[in-house]
């Protein structure tokens, strides 16, 4: 287990103890550059709280331990927060693979969960305490590619079949059936459909991305952590993948230190967002939130946008502060109450909880990459140039290019 406790601000000194919030983060190894920003988001919530006089006239403290992106770390942190540190509540820290080995421990303990950016988690479990920030809705495990789908659907003449590659792993596993449901509905053939070791028993992607392009199938749909995805995106430009398209499920794209990894290896890909800074998107308080993340991210060593989990680490516990707010205590039971039967204005837009704690409205987005240059820096990066929302049409900035050698260029 994580031994290394990062410390938080000291609460200030008054009569009544501080609310403490445990979690997990992934703070060092291959999804630290997301758990980071999460991180970062919730550590301006603190101290915007804090500011405020806190929650119920208390200070708010954060306890967190560094998972070091490894699942297994993950049950010894929670049981040490709940056991040891007697944490008040819990929150899940980033990434589906993260956040399902909490589950056991935090429903033996009866305790709120919050979980951040974890696909379907609680649908073996059940969990009536359990409430999801990701913006996939009631279908989640489909979410992912829905639109990837509906996009191909669209295109005259419509490509027949697919190709599916996916990590042996949690969420991989989850989008990869999602992404199979998608195909069925949309009368796709299926002709290829392949797991592989995720990292870093896979280090290689060449002969992964040659069968690929050996199944020649005119959509190629991935499903994919960070390490993975960069490495697949590698060999695909080396190998000459050329799909109708191409993209789907693959996680890490979103960041910052992948996009500029990759620059016009990109152009042409069709993946999910779960938010892109387009005038549509700005709700009560965004704005304000990026520009404090961004002038305190080099200080904190983060990706300097925080457009992909900076925002959903403040909302997670602007969400949590809100139920503590509203139900007037911290008591498991009465917050979890209040997260079912009211809706909360985030940063991120509204979210309401529906069945399984998931959205009862998703707000999955598909976007493709375009005209990125070698030279793509910050400022590319910062804005709309480089990429072009496709679904969901109220969110939609543009068209597809298609196929994706045309936009891959």
């Amino acid at each position: 287990m994580a031994t290394a406790l990062f410390a938080t601000h000291p609460a200030q000194a008054q009569d009544k103890k501080p609310i403490v919030i445990g979690f997990g983060q992934s703070l060092t190894g291959f999804l630290s550059p997301n758990g980071k920003q999460a991180l970062l988001g919730a550590e301006i919530w603190r101290d915007e709280i804090n500011k405020a006089g806190g929650l119920l006239g208390r200070q708010v403290e954060l306890k967190y331990y560094d998972d070091q992106s490894k699942p297994d770390t993950v049950p010894g942190i929670y049981t040490k927060l709940l056991d040891v540190d007697h944490v008040d509540l819990v929150v899940g820290g980033y990434a589906t693979n993260q956040n399902a080995p909490a589950m056991p421990v935090v429903i033996r303990k009866g305790k709120t969960y919050i979980s951040l950016f974890a696909l379907d988690v609680n649908g073996k479990f059940k969990y009536p305490k359990y409430f999801s920030v990701l913006p996939t809705g009631p279908s989640t495990k489909t979410s992912f590619t829905e639109g990837f789908f509906q996009i191909a659907e669209e295109q005259k003449p419509k490509p027949k079949t697919v190709a599916l590659a996916y990590a042996d792993a949690e969420f991989s596993q989850n989008a990869c059936e999602g992404a199979r449901e998608n195909a069925k509905k949309g009368g796709f053939k299926i002709v290829y459909d392949k797991s592989y070791p995720p990292p870093p028993k896979t280090s290689d992607f060449t002969s992964i991305v040659q069968a690929l392009k050996a199944a020649n199938a005119d959509l190629v749909v991935v499903c994919s952590y960070p390490a993975d995805s960069v490495g697949i995106i590698e060999a695909a430009n080396e190998t000459g993948l050329n799909p109708k398209m191409f993209g789907g499920a693959m996680v890490g794209l979103q960041a910052l230190v992948f996009k500029d990894k990759l620059k016009g290896k990109l152009n042409g890909i069709v993946n999910y967002e779960t938010w892109v800074p387009d005038k549509k998107e700005m709700y009560p308080g965004t704005e304000a939130f990026f520009k404090e993340y961004q002038a305190r991210a080099k200080a904190a060593g983060v990706d300097p946008l925080g457009y992909y989990l900076g925002g959903w680490g403040y909302a997670q516990f602007q969400i949590l502060g809100d139920a503590i707010k509203g139900s007037k205590s911290i008591d498991d039971n009465k917050i979890a109450a209040y997260l079912k039967s009211h809706s909360f204005q985030t940063v991120m837009g509204p979210i309401k909880f529906g069945a399984k704690g998931e959205w009862a409205e998703g707000r999955m987005l598909q976007v493709q990459y375009h005209d990125i240059k070698p030279d793509a820096n910050l400022e590319t990066w910062r804005g709309m140039s480089y990429q072009t929302v496709l679904t969901p049409p109220s969110l939609a900035t543009g068209k597809v290019v298609y196929p994706y050698e045309k936009a891959h260029k």
